[in-house]
C-alpha cells in the first residue's frame, strides 16, 4: 500500500467514526433539531468519505472499510455520560471534539500531502472546518 493510500485510508477511518457517530447519536437524542443537524453532519461525513474513496480506488487500491478504535471508546464514553446527565448536550459536546479531531487531521494531512493528494483535501476542508464551526457554536449556545 503506497504512502498516500495509506494517508487517504487513515482520513476515511476518522471521518467514518464521526459519520458513525452522528448516526449513533440521532438514536440516542430527543430533540428533532438536533436530530435533523445530525442527519446533516452525518451526510456531510459521508459525501467526504465518498470523495477519499474514490481517490483511493483509482489508485487501483482498497479503500478503508471501517473505523477506529478511538472513534468506538469516544462514543461509549459519549453514551456513558449522557446517561449520567443531559444527553443532548453531552453528544454535542463529544461532536464537537470528533469534529475538531477530523479536521486537525485532515489538517495535519495537508501538511504531508503529495500535490494530487493535497488538492483533494484542499477541497474537503472548507466543509470540514464548516462543520467544526456549527458543532463548536452549538456547543457554546448549549454552556
Amino acid at each position: 500500500m503506497s504512502q498516500a493510500t495509506q494517508q487517504l485510508n487513515e482520513l476515511i477511518e476518522i471521518t467514518r467514526d464521526g459519520q458513525r457517530f452522528y448516526q449513533h447519536a440521532i438514536d440516542e437524542v430527543k430533540d428533532a433539531e438536533l436530530q435533523h443537524l445530525f442527519r446533516d453532519m452525518a451526510q456531510a461525513k459521508t459525501q467526504i468519505i465518498q470523495a477519499l474513496t474514490v481517490k483511493v480506488a483509482a489508485n487501483h487500491e482498497q479503500p478503508a472499510q471501517g473505523g477506529t478504535l478511538a472513534g468506538r471508546i469516544r462514543e461509549l464514553y459519549a453514551d456513558t455520560k449522557a446517561r449520567l446527565g443531559n444527553a443532548s448536550s453531552t453528544y454535542v459536546e463529544q461532536l464537537e471534539q470528533a469534529e475538531e479531531r477530523i479536521l486537525r487531521a485532515f489538517e495535519d494531512a495537508l501538511q504531508d500531502a503529495q500535490p494530487d493528494i493535497r488538492a483533494l483535501l484542499a477541497v474537503e476542508l472548507p466543509k470540514l472546518r464548516a462543520c467544526h464551526t456549527r458543532m463548536r457554536q452549538l456547543k457554546q449556545s448549549l454552556a
